[in-house]
């Protein structure tokens, strides 16, 4: 299968040096790369990262909920 892609000019830049420092034809090195992509297991966006997740916080800031008591309640909508 052939297939024609067009690449901004850096990343076509940076796609023949690599190919010329690692001696590797570039049509390999553009399969390699796919493959990689494809073969690598995609990342859930459905779960907070680790950092995120063991994040601890500042143990002597105040609870989101103690504000509660200062909050204006909504104005009364008239419908009609």
């Amino acid at each position: 299968m052939q297939i024609i892609i067009d690449l901004p000019p850096d990343l076509e830049q940076d796609l023949i040096r690599q190919a010329a420092e690692t001696n590797i034809p570039l049509q390999t090195l553009i399969l390699q790369a796919l493959r990689r992509v494809i073969q690598t297991p995609p990342v859930s966006t459905s779960q907070w990262p680790e950092a995120i997740l063991s994040h601890e916080g500042i143990p002597d800031f105040p609870a989101f909920e103690s504000y509660r008591d200062e909050l204006l309640a909504p104005p009364e909508l008239e419908l009609f």
